[in-house]
């Protein structure tokens, strides 16, 4: 009886999304200061913090750095960044409340991934490619404030929901269905990848012609208004307020960009993507299994998910290659070739394979759960600026292009590289545009500004006025 109830509850995935989602909480109120992507993250946050702060329109988000410009740009649909500004509004707003709605809602994805492909396949399969997933990139990358698996796991649960409307005609399905994969599209649009997925029910003749007319119906609204933001909204803003987030590259421009990355780009599918080496053999294995099976409308489903996501990589140019997360919505497909593989072995072979590829998943990415002590100093910028900088006097920081400097700041203005501060003519233009004060982190630069009245200072940062800087002449 004892035994029975054991097998029966580590047979449950719930119970393991539980084990992983209370082992992911490990470091989950660290502020952005993690090595990996700490720029989205503090990116991200910024924009909720302005919803908070400054102006609660979720069709205007706006940054810090954007110097004398209003700071609206031009972004994916701030779906996110708007949760934890809805957040913030409840309780004290604190760096970490994008990490904790992230996992929940990554993890309610994997919970709907595991639902979905049990319906499609069976329990076994469904088990060992949600096992795999979880302990993918998606890992580590479900619990950073930033829209990656949070907008395909919107998209996941969505693609449920049409696959229970398809089956059973249910309105509510066909509604959820319409509101989840439209906000995962508009969180990412990478996510259409996974959306292309609605071309299969053309193919399935068992299918009630009415409710695909209805599912693509409401397939087609969703997809226009992705179109709208992203073609229309996104173009306005930047006309209007001259600033960029991203900058997509036609096709034969990202070919060109690519094509001297083609071994960084291999390594996003073959390690990054699960973090396995052993689960990228399964991957490969389950992909050879399934292509030599009856499994035909997968077969096709697989096909269409990778040549949009092509498309997609070549639109991206060299960001692709030299990103681990932009592989995030082709992960799922990778998982579950591997499932598939893992579901037709024998039971004491597949448990003992999906260990050992969630030991080395979560091996390869402990290390980002953790903050290197050497940048918890970044913590205290802004009681030193708050304290020495008036409210609402713009700032320059050496922050690089990053927009970590300027996001723990707390202050609008410019970042910029260390070499540009060396210039006697670049800090006379941006006092001219309104620039009073120049911070400098002092761990990247340690140049003396002499020409310029000191107003703070300790081991980690210097702070200058720069007023009548153009009256001053540069001592280099």
């Amino acid at each position: 009886m004892y035994k029975a109830q054991v097998k029966s509850i580590l047979s449950d995935i719930r119970f393991w999304l539980l084990v992983f989602f209370l082992l992911r909480l490990v470091g989950i109120t660290n502020a952005p200061l993690e090595a990996g992507h700490n720029w989205r993250q503090s990116l991200t946050n910024m924009i909720a913090r302005n919803f908070l702060e400054v102006r609660a329109h979720i069709l205007y988000p706006m940054i810090d750095m954007a110097g004398e410009k209003s700071g609206i740009i031009g972004s994916e649909f701030p779906f996110l960044n708007y949760l934890i500004y809805l957040s913030a509004s409840l309780f004290e707003y604190t760096h970490w409340h994008g990490r904790l709605i992230n996992l929940l809602i990554s993890t309610i994805g994997l919970y709907f991934f595991y639902k979905l492909i049990k319906s499609l396949f069976n329990k076994k399969t469904a088990f060992s490619a949600t096992i795999v997933l979880t302990t993918s990139v998606w890992f580590a990358f479900s619990r950073k404030i930033m829209p990656d698996t949070f907008s395909v796991s919107l998209v996941i649960i969505g693609l449920y929901y049409a696959y229970r409307f398809l089956q059973h005609g249910y309105r509510l399905s066909l509604i959820l269905f319409f509101v989840f994969t439209t906000l995962g599209i508009l969180c990412k649009i990478p996510a259409l990848s996974l959306f292309s997925l609605l071309i299969i029910p053309v193919f399935v003749k068992g299918i009630d012609t009415g409710r695909k007319i209805a599912l693509y119906t409401a397939a087609g609204l969703s997809f226009a208004l992705v179109c709208a933001w992203y073609f229309y909204w996104v173009p306005y803003l930047l006309e209007t307020y001259r600033y960029e987030l991203y900058a997509p590259k036609g096709i034969a421009e990202g070919v060109k960009e690519i094509a001297p990355l083609v071994p960084e780009l291999l390594e996003k599918f073959y390690f990054s993507a699960l973090h396995s080496y052993l689960a990228f053999v399964c991957c490969l294995a389950g992909l050879f299994m399934l292509m030599k099976s009856k499994h035909h409308y997968t077969k096709l489903g697989i096909g269409v998910v990778a040549a949009v996501f092509v498309v997609f990589i070549i639109k991206t140019g060299a960001i692709f290659p030299t990103h681990n997360y932009y592989i995030i919505p082709f992960t799922p497909v990778m998982a579950l070739c591997a499932g598939y593989f893992l579901a037709q072995i024998p039971p004491k072979y597949q448990y003992l394979l999906l260990v050992l590829i969630g030991i080395e998943g979560i091996a390869n990415q402990q290390h980002d759960f953790f903050i290197k002590e050497s940048e918890l100093y970044k913590l205290s910028l802004e009681e030193k600026t708050g304290r020495i900088i008036p409210k609402d006097d713009l700032i320059l920081i050496n922050g690089g292009p990053s927009p970590q400097d300027m996001y723990f700041a707390h202050k609008k203005g410019w970042t910029t590289e260390n070499e540009n501060l060396l210039d006697p003519h670049f800090l006379d233009s941006l006092a001219q545009l309104g620039a009073k004060y120049l911070v400098v982190d002092k761990t990247k630069l340690t140049h003396t500004f002499q020409q310029y009245k000191s107003a703070y200072a300790d081991e980690y940062y210097a702070i200058y006025e720069l007023e009548n800087v153009a009256d001053k002449k540069y001592i280099p």
